[in-house]
């Protein structure tokens, strides 16, 4: 009975980690027979998991909406409690956990019965958050690539540009990365046949997504790949700064800029974002003398912003 109920525990693990199944793939990951499956299933339609089977060689187990809640064995308030909490966490609420949040909740909404799912929402709805100054995303759209991504299913969305401008996308997602209170989604782009970053903030979904994919082996590390795309090509403005600093210096503070060097003593920065004036704000913050190499935009808001600061600290 022990062996059975471990076996049980670790099939229901197996559902919930995962879309579908197949009937092989299930004896495989249990080392038993597809007999020994088809029986465990039937073990875990008895104790209230809807279990669905579908018949023919494509055909396989998947774990339906409303299932019972153990073994996790939480009352509905706590249910409640627990899926609010992660929904905030995985927003960005709690710091260090919003990955784990997203995969936790994935699963736990895949479960949860109707009527609490309900509540949730309502919860969601009706509570006001006090915003950081990263825009926020809806957990729902966090859930969805995560899904998407664990399920190996294409996912189609709008994606709305720097300028403002919407176009459809199809992508295979592959990895979230929270970064400084945003999130982003690193996809292999279909149509443009090349690995992409995409702001999640930025993407509404579309359903139905697409079909499955082969998943292709990521030639980055995934970190350091989302840290140069947001320091380039993420942002609306790029601007080259040459620092009479020299590279080393820079490279130790938390700025999250590429500094290329130029000599023992200067080195250019790369930095982007969303608007000059905020650009020149956090150059001027490093504390060191530069000189705006591109865009030119970006030395009259200098220019500005200096004369701006000179006449708060001018003679009366």
């Amino acid at each position: 009975m022990l062996e059975t109920s471990a076996r049980l525990l670790k099939l229901l693990s197996l559902l919930q980690a995962h879309k579908e199944w197949s009937g092989p793939e299930l004896a495989a990951r249990l080392s038993v027979s597809t007999r020994t499956v088809r029986n465990d299933v039937e073990r875990l339609r008895s104790l209230g998991y809807p279990v669905h089977a579908t018949p023919g060689v494509a055909g396989g187990y998947r774990l339906g909406a409303g299932a019972a809640l153990p073994p996790l064995l939480l009352d509905d308030e706590e249910a409640v409690a627990v899926a609010v909490g992660l929904g905030r966490a995985a927003g960005g609420g709690v710091a260090g956990i919003e990955e784990s949040s997203v995969r936790a909740l994935a699963k736990l909404e895949q479960v949860l019965p109707v009527k609490l799912r309900r509540r949730v929402s309502a919860l969601n709805a009706y509570t006001v958050q006090i915003p950081g100054t990263s825009p926020s995303v809806p957990p729902e759209v966090l859930t969805t690539i995560a899904n998407a991504a664990r399920d190996h299913e294409r996912l189609r969305f709008d994606y709305t540009g720097h300028d403002g401008s919407v176009s459809a996308r199809d992508a295979e997602p592959y990895r979230l990365v929270h970064r400084r209170g945003r999130w982003y989604l690193v996809a292999w782009d279909v149509e443009r046949r090349d690995w992409r970053t995409f702001r999640v903030d930025r993407i509404s979904p579309r359903t139905p997504g697409g079909p499955r994919f082969t998943p292709r082996e990521l030639p980055f590390d995934v970190a350091e790949h989302v840290e140069r795309g947001v320091n380039t090509a993420m942002w609306r403005y790029r601007a080259r700064v040459l620092l009479h600093a020299p590279a080393e210096r820079m490279r130790g503070l938390p700025t999250g800029m590429e500094f290329e060097p130029v000599d023992e003593r200067t080195c250019v920065a790369h930095v982007g974002g969303d608007d000059l004036n905020g650009i020149a704000v956090w150059i001027g913050a490093l504390g060191v003398d530069f000189e705006v190499l591109d865009p030119p935009e970006l030395a009259e808001v200098v220019r500005g912003l200096s004369e701006r600061y000179r006449r708060a600290v001018s003679d009366r």
